[in-house]
């Protein structure tokens, strides 16, 4: 069994990423969808958060609502 320290896990994807929100064209790359796709589960992510319309949706928020790691989401946003 592997003993993982998060605040390390955390710089390193901190380190990594080089922003913190995620946009349509960002969406369509890693899913493969199209850029309408990518608004749309925008708007998805913001009620599911409840965010209002003016407010950004993370990349982590992201990751939570896909289900995805965010090391993989990191890499492919390079």
């Amino acid at each position: 069994m592997y003993i993982i320290d998060m605040d390390s896990v955390l710089r390193s994807i901190i380190e990594i990423m080089n922003r913190l929100c995620i946009y349509p064209k960002d969406i369509q790359v890693i899913t493969g969808r199209s850029d309408r796709y990518g608004r749309n589960l925008i708007k998805k992510i913001k009620d599911h958060f409840s965010k209002q319309q003016h407010q950004v949706v993370t990349v982590d928020e992201f990751c939570q609502y896909m289900g995805l790691q965010q090391e993989v989401v990191a890499k492919q946003l390079r």
